[in-house]
C-alpha cells in the first residue's frame, strides 16, 4: 500500500446522500427500439485495426511524425499503398 496516496474523496457525507434508484431509473437503463437494444458509442467497423508493437528505423519514424497530425494513418495508408505492387508470399 502506498501511503502518499490519499482516497479519492467522496460529494456523498453520507451513503443515505446517494440518489435513489427507482424503477424509472432502471427502465432507462437500456434503451430499446422495438424488440432491439439500441447499443451506444461508436459503432462497429467492418475492418477493425489491431493494436500491435513494432520496430521501425528512427528516420522513418521521424520522417512520417514531420508531417504533423495523423501519422500513422500515413504510414498505414503508405504500407497498404506497398502491398498494391508487391506479392504478399
Amino acid at each position: 500500500m502506498n501511503a502518499k496516496k490519499h482516497a479519492t474523496p467522496t460529494d456523498w457525507i453520507d451513503t443515505d446522500d446517494a440518489p435513489e434508484l427507482t424503477d424509472e431509473f432502471f427502465e432507462r437503463a437500456d434503451e430499446y427500439l422495438g424488440d432491439n437494444l439500441v447499443r451506444r458509442g461508436r459503432p462497429q467497423v467492418a475492418s477493425p485495426k489491431i493494436a500491435l508493437t513494432v520496430r521501425y528505423d528512427a528516420d522513418v519514424v521521424e520522417a512520417f511524425k514531420a508531417t504533423g497530425k495523423g501519422w500513422q494513418t500515413r504510414m498505414n495508408a503508405a504500407l497498404k499503398d506497398w502491398l498494391k505492387t508487391h506479392s504478399s508470399a
